[in-house]
Order: C-alpha cells, then sequence, then structure tokens
C-alpha cells in the first residue's frame, strides 16, 4: 500500500503564474490574487514619482518627475500646510503623504493627504492616524492596501506602531500591529506585493539599529525579523521594485551609501552602491526598472535627485533637480515595488 503524504498548506505569499489569465498571482491566506491588477487602479503615463514637503521651515510644495527618464522636477501642486520629515505610499492613481512635522504647529501631525498621480493639483484630506506623529514615520502599500507606521509621536521617543488604510476609500486608519522594536526615526520602508519591510532607526538601546523588520500586507498582526543592514542607520529611506529593495541615505554610517534586499528572501542586506551625495533623511521612490533618491541634507536642504538601475549593481548617476532645495520629503510613485 503506497503511503499518502499528508498535502502542505499553501504558505502566504506563494506565487504562480494563471495560464488562463496570463497573469501573476500570489496567495494572500484564503486565494490567489492578482498582484498586477485586481487593484481597479491602472498606470497610465508612465512611472511618475510624486515629492512632497520637506524642510526646513516646513515646506508645502509638491513637484515631480518621470523616473524613467532624467530631468528637473516640475511643479505639481501644494499640500494643505507645510510638512516635512513627509512619508509616502501610493497606488497606481493615488498618492498618500502623513506623518510629518507640520506648520504652523511644529510637534505633531496625525494627519493624511493624498493626490491623484496623474493630475496636477493640490493635495485633500484624507483622514487620521490612530495617533499624532512626530515624522521620522513610514509608509508602503501593495496597491490596495497602504501601510502607515508611527515610530515617533512626541520628540525622540521611540513607537512601533503600523497602521494601515485603503488606498482607494478615505477615512481614517486602522491599527495594523506592532514592529519588532520601538524605533524613532525609522523611515527606510520597502515592499513588494506581498512583503513590507522596515529597516533601521534609533531603538532607545543602541544610538542607530541594523534590524531589519517585515510584515505579510494582505494580513494584519506583528512584524518578524527579516535580517540586519550591512551599517547601522537612522534617518535614512527606502525604495523598491517588485523584488529588490533598497536603503540609503541614513546617518550613523555612510551616508551615500545604497544597501539592497531580495525582499522575497529573508536575510541581511549587501552592498549595492553609492549616491553621488552623502545626505540623510531624503526621498526615495521607484519604478519597475529604476530606483530615486531625492534631497536630503548634510549641513542644508538638497535639490538633488540620483537614479540607478535596480537589476544592475552600481552607484547613483545625476538624474537632475527638484524645485526646491529640502529635506525629510515623501516621495509617492505609481510604478513601486508593491504594485507589482
Amino acid at each position: 500500500m503506497t503511503e499518502q503524504r499528508p498535502i502542505q498548506p499553501t504558505p502566504v505569499g506563494a506565487l504562480r503564474f494563471n495560464t488562463d489569465a496570463a497573469k501573476l498571482e500570489y496567495f494572500d491566506g484564503n486565494q490567489y490574487v492578482n498582484i498586477t491588477t485586481d487593484s481597479p487602479e491602472q498606470n497610465t503615463g508612465g512611472t511618475r514619482a510624486v515629492m512632497a514637503g520637506g524642510g526646513f521651515p516646513t515646506n508645502d510644495t509638491i513637484d515631480f518627475v518621470n523616473i524613467d527618464s532624467t530631468g528637473n522636477a516640475t511643479d505639481f501642486g501644494n499640500l494643505t500646510r507645510g510638512l516635512y520629515l513627509v512619508q509616502a505610499t501610493a497606488s497606481r492613481t493615488r498618492g498618500l503623504f502623513h506623518g510629518a512635522h507640520s506648520s504652523p504647529d511644529p510637534t505633531r501631525n496625525n494627519q493624511i493627504e493624498f493626490v491623484t498621480i496623474a493630475s496636477t493639483g493640490n493635495a485633500a484630506d484624507f483622514g487620521d492616524l490612530t495617533e499624532q506623529g512626530h515624522g521620522y514615520n513610514s509608509g508602503s502599500s501593495n496597491g490596495v492596501r497602504g501601510l502607515l507606521s508611527i515610530q515617533s509621536t512626541s520628540a525622540d521617543t521611540e513607537n512601533n506602531i503600523i497602521n494601515y488604510v485603503t488606498i482607494a476609500s478615505t477615512g481614517n486608519a486602522i491599527d495594523f500591529g506592532d514592529l519588532t522594536i520601538g524605533a524613532y526615526a525609522r523611515k527606510a520602508n520597502v515592499a513588494s506585493p506581498v512583503r513590507s519591510c522596515w529597516a533601521g532607526g534609533i531603538d532607545g538601546t543602541t544610538p542607530t539599529s541594523r534590524v531589519i523588520d517585515y510584515v505579510m500586507i494582505s494580513t494584519t498582526g506583528n512584524a518578524a525579523n527579516f535580517g540586519d543592514l550591512t551599517q547601522a542607520s537612522r534617518e535614512g529611506t527606502g525604495c523598491s521594485n517588485a523584488v529588490r529593495g533598497f536603503y540609503f541615505s541614513g546617518s550613523g554610517g555612510t551616508d551615500n551609501q545604497i544597501e539592497a534586499i531580495t525582499i522575497a528572501t529573508l536575510g541581511d542586506a549587501f552592498d549595492f552602491g553609492d549616491l553621488t551625495y552623502g545626505a540623510e533623511a531624503a526621498g526615495g521612490g521607484a519604478s519597475p526598472t529604476r530606483a530615486i533618491s531625492a534631497g536630503g541634507t548634510d549641513s542644508g536642504g538638497k535639490n538633488i535627485i540620483d537614479y540607478w538601475q535596480i537589476a544592475t549593481t552600481g552607484n547613483a548617476i545625476d538624474f537632475g533637480d527638484r524645485t526646491v532645495a529640502l529635506y525629510g520629503c515623501g516621495v509617492a510613485s505609481n510604478g513601486h515595488g508593491g504594485l507589482g
């Protein structure tokens, strides 16, 4: 009698190619979901990176570039008020900005604002985070759900809060779970359609952290350990395509270093290359093939934009300039890794 092997459960995040639909799908814990078109939103007109806010002082400027070309940024509109240390997340059509220092109140802010990425214009109110943010928070998405972390609720405090929203529907954020550590200045966040990963920060026990955490975006719950950065880093940023995530522009180590991870595979980051400039608190965005770093500071705000090819390790190249020289801007891209 042939022994019957037990049927193994399908792991969350498993990928398959649906030959009937000619689509790549992932398993969300209940069913296989199309990672490229299940969102009702479609990307048209190329990959646009919308860059919002910055400081210091706080600024309400929104400008944009097409990631797949090069050149200087163009005016897009304005935030509802001046913000710096802004964080962002996006679907294919909508960009969200949140969790920043605000003006006229420069201490805390729980407001989420949004823009329609394809149409220039001013931001509008989306809803509120569950807690007031003090900046240095982070954002990511799978195109449908946006994860918005709150890692500081007052000056130099460490928090581990993760919120989520449905990007297509305005409204207040909902609790998702907790990161493995409470960390201030942990704004480096990348995502695939399945996973979101955070890195670095100030965790209260060390001046800077090397820890990388992750969650499965389509579920709720606490984060688990992914691996470590090559160097301890705080005030850095991140961006990704669907496969590879990047962390860069952090202080506490070499501030022009670009580190990378393969998002589907747990493990430590590796050295990828260098930016053309050294700065902390830049903004990051990506298309399926290119990544950009925008702004940042070493002794004052910068307007530099760099880019690099995601598939090939190496140093960044000059892309162009922002319309303003600022640090701590949020970048919402309609072609980032969480969209597949």
